[in-house]
């Protein structure tokens, strides 16, 4: 059975990871393809009572390491109850949020370092890398104008969200092989066609 395509969006705050995850399920559809919509945190029904937790403004001033490792055990069990069960049946997974959101908030903007949080994410998942993260890439000046009512972590100061959009930065810089980065500055409908483009060259040079 062929293995499911692992694709996550990331970003932070109203920069469209949402809107374009579901324009990509829709365009992986279109093309015939079973297709696994999740998020972090979140994604399994523990990992949701968690994400409860990191959210909500009740517990603002939570511990950066607490939090870290809060995130670690939501993304364990997305893992192990959604993504990899999905994968291995053949089901695209498409996730808003992955490993680069912890090391962009934890690891850099919280400064807890780059290497310990990426260290406590990949052993959280078992090592398992999307093959391809999409990052939309937006000043948090703008970004943040796009959120509604804010959570705990978007109503982190506007230092906090430069510190975290240049941790995305960098980490597709690290690695651009297995980024795209788009701006978030265009259309919807314009975001969608790069993505979409980039998408189907990944899957027809598999096939190829």
């Amino acid at each position: 059975m062929e293995h499911g395509l692992f694709i996550a969006f990331e970003g932070g705050e109203g920069a469209g990871k949402s809107t374009q995850s579901a324009l990509l399920a829709d365009h992986l559809r279109e093309r015939g393809r079973d297709v696994r919509l999740t998020r972090e945190p979140g994604g399994a029904p523990a990992s949701e009572a968690i994400r409860g937790v990191l959210l909500d403004r009740a517990f603002e001033g939570m511990s950066p390491r607490a939090e870290a490792l809060l995130f670690a055990a939501a993304r364990a069990e997305h893992v192990h109850r959604t993504i990899r069960p999905s994968l291995d049946s053949g089901t695209d997974v498409i996730t808003d949020r992955y490993i680069d959101s912890s090391i962009a908030y934890q690891g850099v903007s919280r400064a807890l370092g780059v290497d310990v949080v990426e260290e406590l994410s990949l052993w959280a998942t078992e090592d398992l890398l999307p093959d391809l993260t999409v990052l939309l890439d937006v000043n948090p000046h703008l970004g943040l104008t796009r959120t509604g009512e804010p959570d705990r972590m978007e109503s982190e100061p506007l230092e906090f969200h430069l510190r975290v959009r240049q941790g995305f930065l960098s980490l597709a810089e690290r690695a651009p092989h297995r980024y795209l980065v788009i701006s978030a500055d265009g259309t919807p409908e314009s975001i969608a066609a790069i993505i979409a483009s980039e998408v189907d060259s990944l899957l027809d040079g598999d096939a190829a």
